[in-house]
């Protein structure tokens, strides 16, 4: 199965919130057809109607793909309406974070083909990554075909093990959020030292779009990087003294963060 298959037999979105729209843009955007999309939504937004893509229609009999993008405490509910498509021919993939793939082999038949998967909304643009692992159902094929389709929004990695997806959540799933924290942290920060507001957010943004780009074109690491703009006893080593503190630190900081976040992918799976 490749993407002309399943331009042909059709996708089919089981929600379409955050996640699932950033993933759909990204997608049209990539040129996937919007009349191969079928997207059921109980609320769908005036952008999803306007794209083009079948909502809430029939669906076709035999879709190459069922993503399913609901939120966890909605899955109970929204899945066994697609119970149906479970046992060989249809592959499932889930965005759902939380969610194991135990589940979806209850509800759809042991024999579904099941791709657990964790975006993050930076597919909107083209620019995300995504961690995937498959059941003993998903062979070689369908995780090609897996990574083939989400590779058209952003980086695609496979994990060794479903365990690994709860860190993944805490690390790049939720990560594009503790990134737009930094820039109004750094916003309010360029406040406090006698800035105008607007021109505050501005720069911060702006450096931080920036320091992204260069991140992801330049051959060196992120620490290497950090060195290039910190000379010694300067500016930027003073406020490193500060955020690479062992103790109050960001490191300590964003393990906290992350631990949280994989904490409560974990408590979602039970």
């Amino acid at each position: 199965m490749d993407i002309e298959t399943v331009r042909t037999r059709g996708l089919v979105l089981l929600g379409c919130g955050k996640m699932g729209s950033a993933m759909l843009q990204g997608w049209l955007a990539d040129g996937f057809p919007a009349s191969s999309v079928h997207v059921i939504d109980p609320a769908p937004s005036e952008w999803l109607t306007s794209t083009g893509v079948s909502v809430n229609g029939d669906l076709p009999d035999d879709p190459a793909i069922v993503l399913v993008a609901v939120k966890p405490q909605m899955m109970a509910e929204a899945l066994p309406r697609l119970a149906a498509l479970g046992g060989g021919g249809t592959l499932f993939m889930s965005v759902a974070a939380g969610t194991p793939i135990s589940f979806y082999e209850s509800a759809l038949g042991t024999a579904t083909p099941v791709v657990r998967a964790m975006p993050n909304t930076p597919a909107a643009v083209g620019r995300g990554i995504t961690a995937i692992i498959g059941n003993d159902h998903a062979g070689a094929d369908e995780m090609d075909l897996a990574e083939l389709f989400l590779s058209a929004v952003g980086d695609v990695v496979r994990l060794e093990n479903e365990g690994q997806m709860d860190a993944v959540t805490g690390v790049s799933g939720s990560g594009p959020a503790y990134v737009f924290h930094m820039v109004e942290a750094m916003a309010i920060a360029g406040e406090a030292q006698g800035l105008p507001g607007d021109l505050a957010m501005q720069l911060a943004r702006a450096t931080v779009a920036g320091a992204g780009e260069l991140l992801a074109q330049a051959d060196e690491s992120a620490a290497q990087l950090r060195i290039n703009v910190t000379s010694p006893n300067g500016t930027t080593a003073a406020a490193l003294e500060v955020l690479m503190s062992e103790e109050t630190g960001l490191p300590p900081l964003m393990c906290q963060a992350v631990g949280a976040a994989a904490d409560r992918s974990r408590e979602l799976g039970k």
